[in-house]
């Protein structure tokens, strides 16, 4: 009979680590994989400082979830340990998502934390204890392939799905990985993790990223680099001055509100010139792009990503659907046509790879972007260039 991780070891002969965040998914399948019979350890990971933030509602990775997750490893019976990466996790995510935004770029921490710290050294630690999967509640699926392989999928509910914040790992990675919960709605792990009478069965999801106490990422880059919070000037598409700012990190590619800045019509955030301070504006047409440049590729599917590949679909957001799109790789550079474009495409964000002839649900890797506009071969040559120096 097929388990939940689709392996042919006897669950008894399997020792499973479950990443515990201490939210009902991450306990659900603790306590799925103990009811098949597994031999299943709990870790959970202690990131950063987590005082003031322990009874912070809608935090994800709080001091409260660490009790939490202990709570729940006692109710099902699992040895359960707390592994203190605050100074791996600082290094790896935290300065880098101060780093990116002072460069002007809108990172995606949690892409981050799971391609170095759980999908890297968190997996690590799996095989050290001496399991054979480590095992998350993350709402993707991993599929086995005609090979032996495996390849990553989107979720069965899509409203939940997380592919997105995954496509750095690797096909050595998900050789080791498994994802009990991706042919399950949210709905369902509820009902399961009240069957099994969790007792956070009914907590709120993380809806922060973790270590931004209220959701102002500024205050945490300005008490790690406080020097970034440089004034500077707001420039039209010409080059005009028409406002002032107290700092870059406070503006996002497409953003409208809060510019400060009286104009006859809409002007949204069109790109950040950090090494001249700038934030440049303009009406909303200025925020459509139809190529993307890469940096970071990460390639899973089939065959190398020079390789010819037709028609794909990709996201360059986690909450849009995929599109369709067409990926060329020549000079050393990775760039990305989107057929019917995109507004506000920040430099920092993901653009995240899906296999067309597959549904669009087969991930088949993805990038970090560069540049979105669209270029000329000249350009295109310079960001070869750039990269080949990076």
């Amino acid at each position: 009979m097929r388990n939940s991780l689709d392996i042919e070891r006897r669950p008894q002969d399997t020792r499973v680590v479950v990443a515990m965040s201490g939210g009902v998914d991450s306990s659900t399948t603790a306590a799925l994989l103990k009811a098949e019979g597994f031999d299943v350890i709990g870790v959970t990971l202690q990131l950063y400082d987590h005082g003031a933030a322990t009874h912070r509602k809608g935090a994800c990775c709080a001091g409260q979830d660490i009790y939490d997750a202990r709570a729940v490893a006692d109710r099902i019976g699992i040895p359960h340990y707390v592994l203190d990466y605050e100074e791996r996790f600082r290094e790896a995510v935290i300065d880098r998502f101060a780093e990116s935004y002072i460069a002007g770029e809108t990172p995606v921490p949690c892409i981050e934390c799971n391609r170095a710290i759980k999908f890297d050294q968190l997996l690590a630690t799996a095989r050290q204890l001496g399991a054979q999967v480590l095992a998350t509640g993350h709402y993707v699926a991993s599929r086995r392939l005609p090979d032996g392989s495996r390849a990553l999928h989107r979720a069965k509910d899509s409203e939940r799905d997380q592919s997105y914040f995954l496509f750095a790992t690797t096909a050595a990675q998900l050789a080791d990985l498994r994802f009990p919960l991706g042919d399950l709605t949210k709905s369902e792990t509820r009902a399961l993790a009240r069957r099994f009478d969790l007792p956070v069965a009914d907590k709120h999801d993380s809806q922060d990223i973790c270590f931004v106490p209220a959701g102002r990422y500024t205050d945490v880059i300005n008490r790690l680099k406080p020097y970034a919070m440089q004034p500077g000037d707001i420039v039209d598409l010409d080059g005009r001055v028409i406002g002032r700012h107290q700092g870059i990190v406070h503006f996002t590619v497409g953003q409208r509100r809060g510019l400060g800045v009286a104009a006859a019509e809409p002007l949204y955030v069109v790109r950040l010139e950090a090494d001249a301070r700038r934030v440049v504006v303009g009406p909303r047409d200025a925020l459509k792009t139809s190529r993307v440049l890469l940096r970071e590729v990460n390639w899973i599917g089939d065959g190398k990503v020079s390789d010819p590949h037709g028609e794909i679909y990709v996201k360059v957001r986690s909450t849009r659907p995929p599109q369709p799109a067409r990926l060329k790789v020549s000079d050393g550079a990775c760039e990305v046509e989107l057929v019917d474009g995109e507004e506000g495409v920040s430099p920092g964000q993901a653009c995240v790879f899906y296999d067309a002839a597959a549904g669009q649900a087969r991930v088949l890797g993805g990038g970090f972007i560069v540049r979105a506009s669209a270029w000329n071969q000249a350009q295109r040559s310079r960001d070869a260039a750039a990269l080949a120096r990076a």
